[in-house]
């Protein structure tokens, strides 16, 4: 991976000592978020019978979420630009602990969703934050290995922290895993409180931020991550449905396919950390390759359950191993104002969910689910095209200051 510069207000190298526990601060950080987003879909009829509305209604947390990490994320990231990285680190992580602890606690629907809100918004800046940090306080030919170290955290949450919340939602009451994230956040917040060094308050404002995300290798990038995600999105919402109606799996054999998948989530993010420091386009290049023709083959092997298997532990190994490297080519070109921009490529992941799962749901309302991988496959080709356009369009031209 080429050596970045360090963005003004990011720790100096001098810190690389510290960086396995700013990187197990952050990791514990990010699997609470993480948690935290998708735990309330584990927990829908107790919260809905807890606060006597319908189960469409609770759904509606998960929107609220989203619309708060996607609008508040870039928001505050441009409000806090020249904010002290570790003051506003451990301030984001009190808010997302105060959301939680207020979830936990609530008594109103309304104060419920105000409360998914709070959490949500110290999601993409500290997401966004944790990025760089993790990438100045290590060699630049290990960055990509610490994103993905990083991100795993998300990959984690998916695999056991959602499962774990709900088996805890449903042994202690609903209210028990808003709690659990929230001392998961502080064991990090505190981890990074006594690690992360002390640095002055950041020389780039919004203005730099704002002018660096206008670049057209940025903006590509981010585009790549919001078109060629959204076919993993497409897939990922309705794979049970087509395990179960198409495949013909049972429930509990569902279940454990998916804990495959997330295996091979965790694994697959991890090997592309590792390609990332090689070079972030020729990965970015190869996953998307990769989910384009695992994504097409897939209506045709989901008809034969051993087919099936190989078909989703595959599809696991890819649908995450973009995210080290589409954020580490974005860091290349984004490298002295970051956090906006790697924030905002946060927003264009979870647009990226937001639309795979609607145009997922309007295939499958067609009576077409089986054939959902051919719209994923359609969508990581163009991510693919994307990534292209980026390097081809930049590849020679200097970037602008």
């Amino acid at each position: 991976m080429t050596p970045t510069t360090i963005p003004p207000g990011t720790p100096a190298p001098a810190t690389t000592r510290r960086a396995a526990p700013i990187i197990v601060g952050f990791l514990l950080c990010i699997f609470a978020i993480g948690t935290a987003e998708l735990l309330v879909s584990g927990l829908l009829p107790q919260i809905a019978a807890s606060m006597q509305v319908s189960v469409a209604s609770t759904g509606q947390l998960v929107t609220a979420y989203a619309l708060g990490v996607v609008v508040g994320g870039p928001l505050i990231t441009v409000l806090t630009a020249r904010m002290p990285r570790k003051g506003l680190v451990l301030g984001l992580v009190a808010l997302f602990i105060a959301g939680s602890l207020v979830s936990a606690a609530a008594t109103s629907y309304g104060l419920l969703v105000v409360s998914r809100v709070l959490a949500a918004l110290s999601q993409g800046t500290l997401y966004a934050i944790s990025l760089v940090v993790v990438t100045a306080v290590v060699p630049p030919e290990r960055a990509g290995r610490a994103i993905a170290i990083v991100v795993s955290g998300l990959t984690v949450a998916t695999v056991l922290g959602v499962p774990l919340g709900a088996l805890l939602g449903q042994a202690f009451g609903w209210r028990t895993p808003f709690l659990a994230v929230a001392l998961i956040a502080a064991a990090g917040g505190a981890v990074l409180a006594v690690a992360m060094p002390r640095t002055p308050a950041s020389a780039t404002g919004a203005r730099s931020e704002l002018r660096v995300l206008a670049r057209r290798p940025v903006l590509l990038a981010i585009t790549t991550t919001a078109v060629g995600f959204a076919g993993v999105g497409i897939v990922l919402t309705y794979l049970v449905p087509l395990l179960t109606e198409v495949s013909g799996f049972s429930g509990g054999a569902a279940s454990a396919l998916l804990l495959a998948y997330g295996v091979g989530s965790l694994l697959g993010n991890l090997a592309a950390g590792r390609l990332t420091d090689v070079s972030p386009l020729m990965t970015v290049r190869i996953v998307f390759l990769g989910l384009t023709v695992v994504l097409a083959t897939l209506p045709f092997a989901a008809t034969w359950q051993p087919t099936t298997f190989v078909a989703v532990l595959a599809f696991g190994l890819l649908a995450t191993a973009t995210i080290a490297p589409l954020q580490g080519l974005l860091l290349q070109h984004a490298a002295d104002a970051p956090t906006l921009s790697v924030t905002v490529n946060v927003s264009g992941f979870n647009l990226a969910n937001a639309f795979g799962a609607a145009l997922g749901g309007g295939i499958v309302a067609a009576g077409a689910l089986r054939w959902n991988g051919l719209a994923g496959a359609t969508l990581a080709l163009a991510g693919l095209g994307l990534s292209w356009l980026a390097m081809s369009r930049t590849a020679t031209a200097p970037q602008e200051a």
